[in-house]
């Protein structure tokens, strides 16, 4: 789905819900808490501002709903936020994009506990369904399309790396469907490590590949910013010819290159940024009318392709 329009259609709910929201919802003040990573990187850069203009829209809209907004560049000060929001903010709801997954499900099964809505986002909690509604990327089918395409254009005997992201649910998803794409093709898998979504520790990982193994057929890099880093390796070592990449989440500059047809970046698969802008929508839904809200909402994942580039380019998005 483009991400205008999912943002389009998003607002179109906000503001068909205010008119159609009970006197009493709108004379009840809520305050709902965001909690997400920093901007570490460039699919966090997009979210963060897809937040915040989501935010600055809802608050307009609906005057009687208030957020708190943190972010945050390691677990433990998510943890502090969340706890501060619970005790000193006396928040009515939490939308939660764990840093990581097992370290936040105890702080957010506490916000539950105490009795307020619970909307977590893209990284799943180690423990299934304390949440109200869970947003996010298909990860299951992030890998399996990214796999398809390796098993449709990689012959039997071809070698491939894998750069994994943070350790979470959604990344082992993402990698278990990959694998199982691929299974019975005949691509061998010569490693796999964590390059945690970040250019620079998947530069230095890609580095450490190209020094290991002297024939790379194609890089499975499973984000755009750690696909930036892995190209700048490979172009150091002089081995561009050698190798195509594969990233995903759809970065502008990425997807400029696929409509450029470049040879080293043949695809791309969708993860839009702007699901946070879904969450927090419809989180402040459950509070201003009586919208149904809860369980899961997945938003797919799309291959793009030189042919439909253009439908996924946006020069003006941060991301």
């Amino acid at each position: 789905m483009k991400r205008r329009q999912f943002l389009g259609s998003a607002a179109v709910l906000a503001v068909g819900a205010a008119t159609a929201s009970s006197v009493q919802a709108q004379e009840t003040t809520y305050t709902i808490g965001v909690s997400i990573p920093s901007a570490t990187h460039g699919f966090m850069g997009g979210l963060n501002w897809h937040a915040q203009q989501s935010i600055a829209r809802l608050e307009k809209a609906y005057p009687n709903l208030k957020f708190v907004l943190a972010t945050a560049g390691e677990p433990g000060k998510q943890v502090d936020d969340i706890e501060d929001m619970l005790a000193t903010r006396n928040i009515d709801g939490l939308v939660v994009l764990p840093f990581e997954s097992e370290p936040l499900t105890g702080p957010v099964k506490a916000v539950k506990d105490a009795g307020k809505w619970v909307t977590v986002v893209d990284r799943g909690l180690a423990v299934e369904g304390i949440e109200d509604l869970y947003v996010a990327g298909d990860n299951t089918a992030f890998g399996r399309v990214a796999g398809e395409y390796f098993k449709a254009n990689l012959a039997s005997g071809s070698k491939i790396v894998i750069l994994r992201g943070i350790a979470t649910t959604l990344d082992n998803e993402r990698v278990e469907a990959f694998e199982k794409a691929i299974d019975g093709s005949g691509i061998e898998i010569l490693d796999k490590q964590h390059g945690n979504w970040n250019r620079d520790e998947a530069f230095t990982v890609m580095q450490d590949y190209l020094s290991k193994y002297p024939k790379i057929d194609a890089v499975w890099a499973a984000d755009d910013d750690m696909a930036i880093g892995v190209m700048e390796a490979i172009a150091q070592a002089g081995r561009e010819k050698e190798m195509w990449i594969i990233g995903g989440a759809g970065m502008k500059e990425i997807v400029k290159r696929i409509m450029d047809k470049d040879p080293q970046l043949p695809v791309d698969v969708t993860y839009p940024p702007a699901l946070i802008s879904a969450a927090i929508e419809m989180t402040a839904l459950r509070f201003v009318s009586d919208t149904p809200v809860y369980g899961r909402f997945i938003i797919g994942s799309t291959l793009i392709t030189p042919e439909n580039a253009a439908r996924f380019y946006f020069p003006d998005s941060p991301f």
